[in-house]
C-alpha cells in the first residue's frame, strides 16, 4: 500500500469520525451533553490527545532516523567505492580489470535503485546480478611482486568484505520499519478526537471547512512519515548524487 493511499484512508477515517459526532450530537438526549459531559468528554479527549500527540512524535522520529541512516549508507558506499579504485590504481595496470567491473557494478546499482521510475523498490532488487564478488575474485587471481602489492590486496579485499556488507544492509533497509500496530492506533485515536470535535460543533460552512484542513494535514503528516520511511520511491528519496559522483570519479589514472 502505499503512502497516499494511506494518507487518503487517514483523511477519510478522522472526516468520518467528525461526521459520526455531528451526527450523533442530533439523536442524543439533551442531558448527555450538559456542560458537565462537555467538560469530562474534553478531558478525556485531552488525554487521547496527549497520546496521539506522543505517538505521532515517535513515528516521525523513526521515519526522520531511518532516512538518515538510509542516506548515511549511501555515502559510505560511494566512499569506499572511490577507496577501493584508488586502492587498485596504486597497485598497478593488473587491476584493470577489476576496476572496469567495479565501475560497472555500480552503474548497475544506481540503474535499479534510481531508475526515475516511481514504483515500489523490493529488497530483490539488490540481490539481482554479479555484485562485489566479482571484483573478489579478479583480486583473489593476483600474484603480488613485493611486499607493497601484498598490503594493497590485503587493503583491497577488505575493502570489498566492507562494500559486500553495505550491499546486503541496503537490502534490509529498503524494506519498511514503520509498526503498524502503532499506526492502526494512531488513526482510531485521531478518528474518536475529530468525533468529539464534529460532537459539539455548530454546523456552518466554516467550522465544516476547518475541520477538513485539520484532517488533510493529519493525513499528510502520515503521508511525510510513510515517504520518509520508504526514500527509495515517492516524492522524498534518498538522493543518488554521492554514488553518481563516485561512478564517475572511477578509472581515473
Amino acid at each position: 500500500m502505499t503512502a497516499f493511499s494511506v494518507a487518503t484512508i487517514v483523511l477519510v477515517c478522522v472526516l468520518a469520525g467528525a461526521l459520526s459526532g455531528m451526527l450523533l450530537s442530533n439523536v442524543l438526549p439533551k442531558e448527555h451533553l450538559s456542560s458537565d459531559a462537555k467538560d469530562v468528554i474534553k478531558v478525556t479527549m485531552a488525554m487521547i490527545a496527549t497520546l496521539a500527540a506522543l505517538v505521532l512524535g515517535l513515528l516521525t522520529a523513526s521515519a526522520k532516523n531511518s532516512l538518515d541512516d538510509k542516506e548515511n549508507a549511501v555515502k559510505a558506499w560511494a566512499s569506499q567505492v572511490i577507496l577501493l579504485d584508488r586502492t587498485l590504481a596504486e597497485y598497478g595496470p593488473e587491476t584493470q580489470q577489476a576496476r572496469d567491473l567495479l565501475k560497472r557494478t555500480v552503474a548497475m546499482r544506481i540503474n535499479q535503485v534510481w531508475s526515475g521510475s516511481d514504483q515500489h523498490v523490493s529488497p530483490e532488487i539488490l540481490t539481482k546480478g554479479q555484485g562485489i564478488e566479482g571484483v573478489q575474485q579478479a583480486l583473489l587471481a593476483l600474484t603480488p611482486e613485493n611486499d607493497a602489492q601484498r598490503w594493497l590486496k590485503s587493503t583491497a579485499l577488505e575493502i570489498t568484505k566492507n562494500i559486500a556488507a553495505s550491499r546486503w544492509l541496503m537490502a534490509q533497509q529498503i524494506a519498511s520499519n514503520m509498526r503498524w500496530a502503532f499506526l492502526v492506533v494512531l488513526i482510531f485515536w485521531l478518528s474518536v478526537i475529530f468525533a468529539s470535535f464534529g460532537l459539539f460543533a455548530p454546523r456552518n460552512y466554516l467550522v465544516v471547512a476547518a475541520l477538513f484542513v485539520a484532517g488533510l494535514s493529519v493525513a499528510g503528516s502520515i503521508f511525510l512519515i510513510l515517504e520518509m520511511d520508504q526514500p527509495y520511491s515517492g516524492f522524498i528519496k534518498v538522493r543518488p548524487d554521492p554514488l553518481r559522483l563516485a561512478l564517475e570519479q572511477l578509472g581515473h589514472p
